[in-house]
């Protein structure tokens, strides 16, 4: 994404204001605010922080190490002590009991975080920022020592920075003798303290020659090392050019680093030394290199890896891969039982019954309808991620939002419906012909495409289970990603690949015989249902206008279809019918434009849904709407729709809609607000992003005065939302 120069300036401005700003001092004594702030986590929609510490209880006398633990939204980052180009760092101000100090912050190492030419130092995901607190030696046993502080967060994403500030509290137990660690945290913390960068008796020297920085370190834990990679961090912004790469080579007793000078700079050249911290791939140290010559044995055993250093906290969590990717398979089983997948349903159940009884054709139609799934998630996980890393905010269902494709899958679907009805043949010629493998070639293709329908209709269906994989899918490193997304197509095809793979199941299934006739047109119906259910969304897109011409398409479509059954009828009597067969493709190239016509109508239309959502009166939503409903003190209710999710219409239908919710919508004078996606709105996709969600329907129950709403299932009972808003009532 390109950061305009605004951004970059209020970046920076908001650097400057955050490491000027006074600090207050510590507050001997207790104030009041102890009286109302409580122990454990707060939060805000970005970020959530507690006050944790290592040990049980601390002895009077001794040295208490407490963290202020973060837990920062995905897409969001902090900084470390120097931001780098922009940004600004955490700050504390401590409200201790008398005797008690707070020293400064142990940081831990930070990562690189690249926005275009831009370079800053922070951390992403959890986060633990020691300090280290002095208890004094007449410290009661059996009391409770109150910690407070106000820790303020410049917590930024790609687009934007917010200070969030938050005060946290921590009841410090005092006892006599060593302490165990904590139970919830006291590992992690002293992970910390044994990692976090410190002077080890590392050797520095730098020298200035030209524009470069040449900066070698020699002795200590780097004697005998053999890092691969190696990175410098000053303490103080500006010194360097953050962005630029470091370029070095590794020796029999340190590294030599090449660095670009920054700004800050004396013009006089180095005037003193230059403290930061000295990071490689198997540890981080404090330095201060002075100037002066380089040091013998920093350089000659080959070049460092130039590589990028990822992200503080950005691992790739393996178990969160492998909880994703369960979910997601579960969540594509259950995707079989969606209403909107219905009509794939029916297909599948007219080719199974087709091939029941030959049991070689029915493993390749299976492995071909897997192809088709597996490969169209494929596409659509990669269109989706490429678009995320142009910045562009999307969400799974997108292809819906579009109302081209609605148009297309509209004429899409009646066309199998004629087909299914017997009004038109596909893979006739083909299997005249040839012979062998070739005749075969229709139904493997016919499976394929039946998985590739599959795909492009269900996925709008988000199934339980399922938005928490693909939300953590958008948020993986690409690789993992994808193969989230691949269990996702293999729990939609797995019924479907058993079934076709196993002799017993197939012989279990009826003898193909007349009924198969009947029972495909049959299914023909379900088809037709999908289209008209499309057509039905196109409309809400579109206006009445573009509807118009997309019912003229669907007319010269199905006029093509037929003239191309009577054709096929003739030749396959061995007679001719050239005239239907020219009248049957203009038709059919008639449809497609029309289709055309109709989406570029539908563009200048651009009708607006937001307010139509169910019998509930309800409003538009926006964070706005949110904010001046508890201002008001009053509950919220939100609905993400979309009309092209039939979950979300069923669930309007049964359990947004009955006067018992009314009347507890009344009764606790909740607000009902409605965020319509059915057509593309980003300021919707972010915030189902924030909810760590990737498609509709999401509903929030916001209770007064609580910044975190509850998030309840995504499918819905009348008495689910009735104790909800009984819960949230004041």
């Amino acid at each position: 994404m390109i950061v305009s120069p605004m951004l970059r300036l209020l970046a920076l401005l908001a650097s400057v204001l955050l490491s000027t700003a006074p600090v207050m001092a510590q507050t001997p004594g207790v104030s009041r605010a102890s009286a109302v702030v409580q122990p454990g986590p707060q939060r805000t929609v970005r970020i959530e922080a507690e006050l944790v510490p290592m040990s049980q209880w601390a002895a009077p006398g001794s040295t208490a190490i407490v963290a202020v633990r973060q837990e920062i939204e995905p897409g969001w980052h902090t900084y470390w002590r120097n931001p780098g180009d922009s940004g600004g760092p955490t700050t504390l101000d401590w409200t201790l009991p008398a005797g008690v100090s707070a020293g400064d912050i142990v940081w831990p190492t930070p990562g690189r975080l690249r926005l275009q030419d831009l370079m800053n130092y922070g951390y992403s995901g959890e986060v633990l920022l020691l300090v280290p607190i002095e208890v004094p030696a007449d410290a009661r046993p059996g009391s409770i020592l109150p910690l407070i502080v106000r820790a303020l967060f410049l917590v930024c994403s790609d687009e934007m920075c917010v200070p969030d500030e938050l005060t946290l509290r921590f009841d410090l137990p005092i006892r006599k003798g060593a302490a165990p660690l904590d139970a919830r945290f006291g590992a992690a913390i002293q992970t910390v303290v044994e990692t976090a960068p410190r002077p080890a008796g590392i050797l520095a020297r730098t020298a200035l020659e030209g524009r470069t920085l040449s900066l070698t370190a020699t002795g200590g834990p780097l004697a005998g090392l053999e890092p691969g990679r190696a990175w410098f961090f000053p303490f103080e912004s500006g010194r360097i050019d953050h962005s630029a790469p470091q370029p070095g080579e590794r020796g029999p007793d340190g590294v030599t680093l090449k660095i670009a000078i920054g700004g800050a700079l004396p013009a006089e050249g180095l005037t003193g030394p230059i403290g930061g911290i000295l990071v490689t791939d198997d540890g981080a140290w404090e330095i201060e290199a002075k100037p002066g010559p380089a040091l013998p044995g920093a350089g000659g055993g080959g070049a460092l890896d130039l590589s990028e250093q990822p992200a503080g906290g950005e691992a790739a969590s393996w178990s969160g891969f492998l909880q994703a990717a369960a979910f997601a398979l579960l969540g594509g089983l259950i995707l079989n039982l969606m209403p909107c997948v219905f009509p794939i349903l029916a297909m599948k159940a007219a080719a199974l019954a087709a091939g029941a009884h030959a049991p070689a054709e029915a493993r390749r139609d299976g492995l071909a309808f897997l192809g088709g799934v597996l490969t169209t998630f494929l596409v659509l996980a990669g269109i989706l991620l490429v678009l995320r890393a142009g910045g562009q905010a999307v969400g799974w269902g997108f292809q819906l939002q579009s109302p081209g494709v609605v148009a297309g899958l509209a004429l899409l679907m009646v066309a199998v419906g004629l087909n299914l009805s017997g009004v038109f043949d596909v893979g006739g010629g083909l299997q005249a012909a040839g012979s062998g493998s070739l005749s075969r070639l229709p139904g493997g293709t016919g499976a394929f495409i039946t998985g590739v329908l599959a795909v492009v209709v269900a996925a709008p269906c988000t199934a339980p289970f399922m938005a928490f994989a693909l939300g953590a899918a958008l948020l993986l490193p690409w690789p993992m990603a994808l193969m989230v997304f691949l269990m996702l197509g293999l729990g939609l095809a797995l019924p479907y690949l058993v079934v076709s793979l196993s002799p017993r199941l197939l012989a279990s299934l009826p003898r193909p015989g007349p009924w198969m006739d009947r029972l495909k047109g049959l299914l023909a119906f379900p088809m037709y249902g999908a289209g008209l259910w499309l057509v039905w969304v196109f409309a809400r897109q579109a206006g009445e206008e573009a509807l118009g011409v997309l019912f003229l398409a669907l007319l010269f479509l199905a006029l093509g279809l037929w003239l191309t059954g009577i054709n096929q009828a003739r030749r396959a009597q061995g007679g001719t019918a050239v005239i239907s067969a020219v009248t049957a493709t203009l038709a059919v190239f008639a449809a497609i434009g029309l289709t055309g016509v109709a989406v570029i109508q539908a563009r200048a239309e651009g009708r607006d849904t937001a307010t139509s959502s169910g019998p509930l009166a309800s409003q538009p939503w926006s964070v706005e709407a949110v904010a001046a409903a508890q201002a008001e003190g009053r509950p919220v209710l939100v609905n993400f729709t979309a009309d092209w999710c039939v979950t979300c219409k069923i669930n309007e239908r049964t359990s947004l809609s009955s006067p018992r919710v009314a009347a507890a919508l009344a009764a606790s004078n909740a607000v009902y607000l409605v965020g319509d996606w059915t057509r593309r709105d980003d300021a919707i996709t972010r915030e189902l992003e924030r909810r760590r969600r990737s498609g509709v329907p999401l509903y929030l129950v916001y209770t007064p005065g609580s910044a975190e709403p509850l998030i309840l299932p995504q499918l819905l009972t009348e008495g689910l939302v009735i104790d909800a808003l009984q819960t949230a009532a004041p």
